[in-house]
């Protein structure tokens, strides 16, 4: 297998286990697909995704393969990614790239769909050099990063196809937080055990009404932020939250 999925205690792990560099192609394709449906159905919260090798989040596509397999194929594949991709802020759980190796073009746009994005200090690279091969960034690269760190910024680095550490990737905003290498594990567990144990309904609003509202005008979004809260204070979840803090007592969230 090429990507693994589990889950325990309502977090979800994804791992990317194709050496030596979780190079994906159409099968991982439809591994990652079968691996979001597989937390998703097992009523996840949140979901780590992560490498099994030190060296390599993701080296994005086999780029051999795009050699062996002809345009209209090649066009089919990324177009099957975007599909896979955009499950990642479509489906409620919260997804958290861990990042400890080379995310590099499509594998760096895995990290960029996810809903947060934790890196390791160390010595590798985080970026989108597809111009150096003749391509685009074209698995969200050209959409995402823009709509993350600004149209400037990401236009300097997809135009020269630069790659950067872990630390300016930091400083830019590619990634969200950056930690000490033998700290990222208990920093993405604390993470997303502390969102396990939210309240289910509430954490994929908040989400949601981010993704569907951020990037339009203040104005729909806001309507967006009303359509997401109305169920909410209709849910057993609300009325024993806020049952919850009137009593002076911990909440029991059932996800209802």
């Amino acid at each position: 297998m090429a990507v693994t999925a589990s889950t325990a205690d309502r977090v979800g792990r994804i791992v990317l286990d194709r050496p030596p560099a979780n190079s994906y192609d159409p099968d991982f394709l439809e591994e990652l697909d079968a691996a979001i449906t597989s937390v998703v159905d097992d009523d996840a919260i949140a979901v780590v995704v992560s490498s099994s090798g030190e060296k390599f989040f993701s080296a994005g596509a086999d780029v051999k393969g795009f050699l062996d397999r002809s345009a209209d194929d090649n066009n089919a594949m990324v177009a099957r990614a975007h599909e896979v991709f955009d499950r990642f802020a479509a489906e409620d759980p919260v997804f958290v790239a861990a990042i400890a190796g080379h995310a590099l073009g499509g594998g760096y746009e895995i990290a960029l769909a996810c809903d947060i994005r934790v890196a390791a200090t160390g010595r590798y690279r985080i970026g989108l050099p597809e111009v150096t091969l003749g391509l685009l960034p074209g698995t969200g690269g050209t959409q995402r990063l823009p709509r993350l760190i600004g149209r400037g910024r990401a236009l300097d680095l997809m135009l020269a196809g630069r790659a950067v550490t872990p630390e300016e990737a930091h400083e830019l905003g590619m990634v969200d937080r950056l930690v000490e290498a033998d700290e990222l594990e208990a920093t993405v567990d604390e993470m997303v055990t502390s969102l396990a144990g939210g309240a289910p309904l509430a954490i994929a609003a908040v989400k949601h009404a981010v993704h569907r509202g951020v990037d339009r005008d203040l104005a729909d979004g806001l309507r967006v932020e009303l359509e997401e809260l109305a169920p909410l204070f209709a849910s057993d979840d609300a009325v024993e939250g806020m049952t919850a803090f009137t009593e002076k007592r911990s909440p029991e969230y059932r996800g209802s």
